[in-house]
């Protein structure tokens, strides 16, 4: 199942890898600033599982379909903005 599901992720494209993984962000912010929210603890607990849930998700999905040369892509282009400074 694993195997299917990584052979599924890893024909998309790179940008589209970029796109799914940069969703986390949005995903983890709104996890963690629903609790200033004036609702019940329950409500605020299953709000925080979902967002939380789908922030793993896009995050895991996103590096599967990035892997291990599109981290590397990532982290080069992060190295070269940081050093043109």
């Amino acid at each position: 199942m694993k195997q299917r599901i990584q052979s599924f992720l890893s024909r998309f494209s790179f940008r589209t890898g970029i796109i799914i993984f940069a969703l986390c962000v949005p995903c983890y912010i709104i996890s963690f600033a629903q609790m200033a929210l004036p609702i019940s603890a329950p409500a605020k607990g299953v709000l925080w599982f979902v967002f939380f849930g789908l922030a793993k998700t896009f995050q895991y999905g996103g590096l599967t379909i990035l892997g291990v040369d599109g981290v590397k892509r990532i982290n080069s282009w992060w190295k070269s903005k940081i050093s043109n400074r």
